[in-house]
């Protein structure tokens, strides 16, 4: 149904998909789609150099395959000697440079996006309309999290098979069980070679965007050389169908493994095009469930996958929605430390976060064990302040949005929000690393030591945070375990690990 005024249909860098409710009812006879390259969104945090060049490199060839339907595109580039740098600029002046009657927009995916368009309101008629490429509504998670005591994502994910029927027989999940976890928890095995990772060489367009990129932002964090992202629909197309056919067959029973020359493992790689709309979840979902019914792919394998998309993915932005603003100001264990340096330039004698580290800053990219286990598990145990470590994330990875971010970090790596998110902190020692990597084969330190100048960080800096944080943690169910072994140390074993996470804590202030 044609709107009959003239009407200015933003889109967002991370809004880049052709159905999006923004462009539903577009008359590109009369509708002017604005685009921006908006220098703000690319410092409001020190973005990777890479997530900025895959953002810009695709919302140039959104723009390129609008005008190719006949569209009229007024897309202002960053270089752009008029671009005011903000969208609420860019708006207004394109709103007065087309004689336009209203303003049509998706709403945005993180809270300062939306507060600042609540203010548009003064300037012209706009109508901000619901984001359609998720499964689950901002409505339809309050309406499910209403009157819970607890937000377990377990739960959402039930609901959300039912709702959709995936991975549904009769009323029951298939296989008869929900949740396959406890099978995708193998170690790669030394002989077994993963998938190659589908790189796209940089066209004419994306080479543009990268020397653009570098010369306005070369300070920031990360590496341009080697950027093979795709940055159009059809090529995300042809890594979610490499994934179905190479990866997801054995995604399941690896998923949490880690290989230092081996990034990628078996994982999609499709995060980035998925949270910009190169892809749209249900498709993915669907499409995963589909090998599956074919018989291409274990249950384990494509209820993993799913759950990481129908589940995580849509609980987290539920939950990111019904707690802002106030969700990120919580900090229920107290963490001051500041960030170590090292989580920038990757010096550091710990193999798994050199690693990690690394791989971060040249792909722009780690997948969520490393995430959580590594680097998240480092932070949470040397008691990092949760807004340091929230930006960390925000800044490091080309899938990183607030709206998904924030959940993860604040509430599942920290536990920052006091147990919204998740039922127990995920702390570990240096085992937990040595049991599903092969980090700790190459470190200066002995994963198996447990006190003293070599011994593994991750190992007394486990139990300190248990003793330091005794008082909050010690009644929690699911921590009765450690915290019954801790009962069994004595004074000089308690003063020995004290001393050496003191030893170490304080070397990091150092430098």
């Amino acid at each position: 149904m044609k709107t009959g005024s003239k009407t200015l249909r933003l889109i967002l860098g991370d809004q880049l998909h052709r159905r999006i409710a923004t462009l539903s009812d577009l008359d590109p006879d009369i509708d002017i789609v604005l685009m921006v390259e908006v220098r703000a969104e690319a410092t409001y945090v020190r973005h990777h150099k890479q997530k900025i060049a895959f953002l810009f490199a695709a919302m140039r060839h959104f723009a390129r395959d609008l005008e190719a339907e006949g569209v009229s595109v007024d897309y202002v580039r960053l270089d752009d000697p008029a671009n005011t740098g903000s969208f609420g600029g860019e708006v207004e002046r394109a709103f007065e440079r087309h004689k336009l009657e209203r303003v049509v927009v998706t709403e945005p995916g993180e809270w300062r996006v939306w507060e600042m368009m609540q203010d548009w309101r003064e300037s012209f008629p706009i109508e901000i309309r619901e984001d359609n490429r998720f499964l689950c509504s901002r409505a339809r998670f309050e309406a499910w999290a209403e009157g819970r005591k607890s937000l377990r994502m377990e739960t959402f994910y039930r609901d959300m098979r039912k709702r959709t029927g995936l991975l549904m027989q009769g009323g029951e999940p298939e296989g008869g069980r929900w949740n396959f976890d406890a099978e995708n928890r193998k170690a790669l095995p030394k002989s077994l070679e993963p998938p190659e990772r589908l790189a796209f060489p940089p066209d004419a367009i994306t080479r543009e965007v990268i020397e653009l990129v570098e010369a306005e932002f070369g300070d920031h964090f990360g590496r341009l050389d080697g950027f093979s992202w795709p940055v159009t629909r059809k090529d995300a197309l042809k890594v979610l169908a490499g994934f179905l056919k190479e990866g997801l067959p054995r995604f399941g029973d690896y998923q949490d493994a880690m290989r230092t020359d081996a990034p990628f493992l078996y994982h999609a790689l499709i995060s980035p095009m998925l949270n910009a709309g190169l892809l749209d979840a249900e498709e993915v979902c669907r499409a995963a469930e589909r090998a599956y019914r074919e018989g291409g792919v274990p249950l384990n394998c494509a209820e993993g996958f799913i759950r990481q998309i129908l589940g995580w993915r849509e609980y987290v932005r539920g939950l990111y929605w019904s707690r802002m603003p106030d969700y990120a100001r919580s900090n229920a264990l107290s963490a001051t430390r500041d960030l170590p340096w090292f989580y920038w330039s990757g010096e550091t004698e710990m193999a798994c976060l050199k690693a990690c580290i690394g791989q971060t800053r040249d792909h722009a990219y780690a997948h969520h064990i490393q995430r959580l286990m590594v680097l998240g598990n480092f932070a949470l145990i040397a008691g990092i302040e949760p807004a340091q470590v929230e930006e960390w994330y925000l800044v490091v990875y080309a899938d990183a949005y607030e709206w998904v971010e924030l959940p993860n970090v604040h509430g599942m790596v920290l536990w920052a929000d006091g147990g919204v998110m998740g039922s127990k902190p995920y702390a570990a020692s240096g085992a937990y690393i040595d049991r599903m990597s092969d980090y700790c084969r190459g470190c200066a330190y002995d994963v198996k030591a447990k006190a003293g100048l070599t011994a593994c960080p991750f190992n007394y800096l486990y139990w300190n945070f248990l003793i330091e944080n005794a008082e909050r943690l010690s009644g929690n169910p699911r921590l009765s375990m450690p915290y019954r072994t801790l009962e069994r140390f004595g004074p000089k074993r308690r003063a020995e690990i004290a001393a050496d996470a003191g030893r170490f804590l304080d070397s990091l202030a150092a430098n």
